[in-house]
């Protein structure tokens, strides 16, 4: 967009500045899955429920339980405060999934029942996460929000989303910015 700071954010991590204090987002790591000049939608993926596993969502929806203890006992994740009753499912393979929306080149975010049937007989991704909503921005919303210091972007690292411990993800996050968060303030970015 010519005369205007828009810039795509998908795949990116939006990394919460030290001192946003919104109870939905303070000290998270959100993975843009789409930015455009309509909006942007991203999960978040540091933020787990602890009254919720892939076992309890597989019974759900009178699916088989895989047997793998593992998978079955992996936590759901608080993908952000929009329709946080929608289940989506992050992960690594793109596979052939009915409706997935696709994130870079090596990650999609998948809304149809066929990939929690897949996982459900161990034929689904080896990676994945499964999140319960999404937050969404408007049209300039977020472009406005980091332009206020709110976020700090990088580009998404699927081994922060798969690899790392989720208490871990957002010093990750920041880690791989190659700055010190300690000395950054809220005015970080002003001149």
């Amino acid at each position: 967009m010519n005369g205007s700071l828009y810039q795509n954010l998908t795949n990116q991590f939006l990394i919460a500045m030290p001192h946003l204090e919104d109870s939905y987002f303070s000290r998270t790591v959100t993975l843009i899955c789409q930015h455009d000049a309509n909006g942007a939608l991203g999960v978040v993926v540091n933020r787990t429920l602890d009254s919720l596993s892939v076992r309890d969502i597989l019974r759900e929806f009178n699916l088989p339980d895989p047997g793998s203890t593992q998978l079955t006992n992996t936590p759901i994740y608080v993908g952000g405060p929009v329709h946080n009753e929608l289940g989506l499912v992050l992960h690594k393979d793109l596979g052939r999934w009915q409706s997935t929306l696709r994130v870079g080149t090596q990650l999609g975010l998948t809304s149809s029942r066929d990939v929690l049937e897949a996982i459900s007989i161990s034929n689904g991704p080896d990676d994945c996460l499964l999140v319960l909503g999404y937050a969404g921005w408007a049209a300039g919303q977020l472009d406005f929000e980091i332009q206020q210091n709110s976020w700090l972007n990088v580009p998404a690292d699927p081994r922060i989303i798969f690899d790392v411990d989720v208490e871990q993800r957002w010093g990750e996050a920041v880690a791989s910015l190659g700055i010190d968060i300690a000395t950054l303030t809220q005015e970080f970015g002003h001149a």
